[in-house]
């Protein structure tokens, strides 16, 4: 593994230890509250971005994700975020926001991710390798970290 890439795994980490410590400072009902104005709840943001990271590095490299179905659908991109989601489902994501990076490390160093179906994101960049998801996954997890530290504001 690249210097590089190695420190793009460090920098998902800071993000979603960042993301964790705001979801624990909010309660169940501010975290599922979509404001006025929005499609999403702080929520959904942070199981998004579990989401888009399962899809483009498992699901594009044509291997099985390493969570759960059920942090997928209800968080696709063109999802509302509406869905009601369990205090007990929280938990469970928090535990697995975490443990999917180091999951995600170790198939990379086992050299799972051996094909990779070139994809272009709505942020107009064509990726064309899991290298490059890596990379730009972190691109993506900061905006939508922008957006709870944004809605934070909107439901306290």
């Amino acid at each position: 593994m690249t210097a590089e890439l190695s420190y793009s795994f460090e920098v998902l980490g800071v993000t979603r230890n960042n993301v964790l410590n705001l979801l624990d400072e909010l309660s169940y009902e501010q975290l599922i509250k979509v404001p006025e104005g929005f499609n999403n709840s702080i929520l959904w943001n942070a199981v998004h971005n579990l989401t888009v990271q399962q899809l483009l590095c498992y699901r594009l490299s044509d291997l099985e994700l390493s969570v759960d179905e059920k942090f997928i659908d209800p968080f696709k991109k063109g999802t509302t975020g509406k869905e009601v989601i369990s205090e007990e489902l929280i938990a469970e994501f928090k535990q697995v926001y975490i443990t999917s990076i180091a999951q995600l490390r170790e198939d990379y160093k086992m050299g799972l991710f051996k094909t990779f179906q070139e994809y272009t994101t709505s942020y107009n960049i064509t990726l064309k390798s899991v290298e490059e998801v890596i990379n730009f996954n972190n691109t993506h997890e900061g905006l939508h970290f922008g957006y709870m530290m944004a809605l934070k504001k909107l439901v306290i």
